[in-house]
């Protein structure tokens, strides 16, 4: 499957549609993300099971600074719409094809079971705790 590309209409449908999703944030005047398009492209190919999604910096302004982007590309990974990744810099092929197999490989029930008990923990420490 090729790369989809998203706004700020499909970006949260696609997230929550999506077991797994990479974002691509980049700009026609940046020279990294035009050296990384083709990498990405051809990861997307590699990937049939993975949606590949591109956000226009540019066009999606508004997109953009919701998520903060500061330095382009930058790249978000999401898993069971859990945010996983979000990195700025080029990754060359082996590294986006590591990173990949990484967030492939995670125990997603373990991730939310962190993540549930990180929330646990600031609950937590709001109480006084008298005894």
């Amino acid at each position: 499957m090729a790369t989809v590309n998203l706004n700020l209409a499909s970006f949260d449908e696609t997230v929550s549609s999506s077991p797994m999703l990479l974002v691509d944030f980049w700009a026609d005047w940046c020279g990294p993300c035009k050296m990384f398009a083709p990498v990405y492209e051809k990861a997307s190919e590699l990937h049939p099971d993975i949606v590949f999604g591109k956000v226009d910096t540019e066009a999606q302004q508004e997109l953009a600074s919701a998520f903060r982007i500061m330095s382009i590309p930058t790249l978000m990974a999401f898993r069971d719409q859990i945010l996983l990744y979000s990195q700025p810099g080029a990754l060359p092929e082996a590294a986006l094809a590591d990173l990949i197999k990484q967030i492939k490989a995670l125990d997603m029930d373990d991730v939310r079971r962190k993540i549930a008990e990180s929330d646990h923990e600031h609950a937590d420490s709001h109480e006084g705790h008298s005894h």
